[in-house]
């Protein structure tokens, strides 16, 4: 893989943190969120993770100064050498416009950009069918991938939970809010001519497999 840095777009549900892992192991390069990054950096104490932990702390939303400034903290660590994966970052066109100048600056190119669709029907079931156990963690889809004894774990036996937010008026005001949050994205880096299209309505390991031959040639 040429880019030195790919991101991820998608609705819920379309399986971005499921394909970033799969091509982090490919690749050996590391996925990074920006829920995890806010976390390392409070924990580090760093000037901008005490300025994200006050905002936090106040139940404000970390300012996308902040934000963009730990992305580029935790950019500079050594396992980003080879390049990396950006996990929820970035959301809007400020923090794409960072995201380019920062890499113009740093030397590293142009992001490599995937936006993985799924049809609205597929991802109704998708989430609304979602059933996770809540001793060991392991998901199922009642629709996709249901359990082999109806509402309980195959590896535990623990009866599976619905989310609360999985219903479908919840889902339908996330997905709203991610078509009006995301779609200038997307033709951001079209006009860009930086971003690639995947059929994310395919089964998750033919999508992965799609997705690692595509970036051994980009």
């Amino acid at each position: 893989m040429r880019a030195q840095a790919l991101i991820f777009l998608g609705p819920p549900g379309a399986g971005k943190g499921t394909q970033a892992r799969e091509i982090a192991k490919e690749f050996g390069i590391p996925q990074i969120s920006t829920g995890d990054m806010l976390r390392d950096a409070v924990k580090k104490q760093t000037p901008l993770g005490l300025a994200a932990q006050a905002k936090m702390e106040a139940g404000a939303l970390v300012p996308d100064e902040v934000v963009s400034g730990i992305v580029e903290e935790r950019v500079a660590e050594p396992d980003s050498k080879k390049g990396f994966i950006l996990d929820g970052f970035p959301r809007t066109l400020v923090q794409a416009k960072f995201v380019d100048e920062m890499l113009q600056r740093r030397g590293r190119g142009s992001p490599l950009v995937v936006n993985i669709d799924v049809p609205g029907d597929v991802l109704m079931k998708r989430l609304t069918g979602r059933r996770t156990c809540p001793k060991c963690g392991e998901i199922y889809n009642i629709y996709f991938s249901p359990p082999t004894e109806n509402e309980a774990c195959d590896k535990d036996g623990t009866k599976l939970i619905h989310r609360v937010d999985d219903n479908e008026d919840t889902i339908r005001q996330r997905l709203v809010a991610y078509e009006d949050q995301t779609r200038p994205l997307i033709e951001y880096y079209t006009k860009k001519r930086l971003l690639h299209e995947v059929n994310g309505a395919k089964d998750p390991a033919t999508v992965a497999v799609d997705l690692i031959n595509f970036l051994k040639k980009a």
